[in-house]
């Protein structure tokens, strides 16, 4: 799976789930079937959008974007549908080119203690996957003990 692949689906999942998340808060609101659909649509939205978020640092590092434009494609997820058109911004201007480096090339960074991590975890995509996945749980798991914001 390419870069660009990872990405738009995950941008897509997420505008998915954005649509999810406001039907559900339709039947609660609108429909008084109860809090269920925003429990249901709001844990999967959440889980997609902690998945995109860190999809966009995995991408963002591998296509060596700007600290800013990771944070604008961490950023669009806030937005409902705003994935969508930063995916296809970040297509058209060649951010999502190329492959994964698992091997170095002559670019400084690749030599540093950073670069060499990542190359490696991407040359042993089990250890990558798992360390995402448990990076992913504790993100959801301490948002859900936090719980949700206390309003006055």
């Amino acid at each position: 799976m390419t870069p660009r692949v990872l990405y738009r689906t995950l941008a897509i999942a997420e505008a998915i789930t954005w649509t999810l998340l406001i039907a559900g808060m339709l039947l609660k609101y609108v429909a008084k079937v109860g809090d269920w659909p925003v429990l249901v649509a709001g844990s999967v939205h959440g889980l997609v959008f902690i998945s995109y978020a860190v999809a966009s640092v995995l991408v963002g590092v591998n296509q060596r974007w700007r600290i800013p434009v990771i944070v604008v494609a961490v950023a669009s997820a806030i937005v409902p549908y705003a994935t969508i058109p930063f995916d296809l911004w970040a297509d058209r201007t060649g951010r999502l080119d190329g492959r994964w480096r698992t091997t170095p090339t002559d670019d400084p960074r690749d030599h540093t203690a950073i670069g060499r991590l990542f190359r490696w975890m991407l040359n042993h995509v089990p250890v990558l996957a798992v360390t995402l996945v448990v990076l992913i749980a504790a993100i959801m798991g301490t948002l859900l003990m936090i719980g949700p914001p206390k309003l006055s």
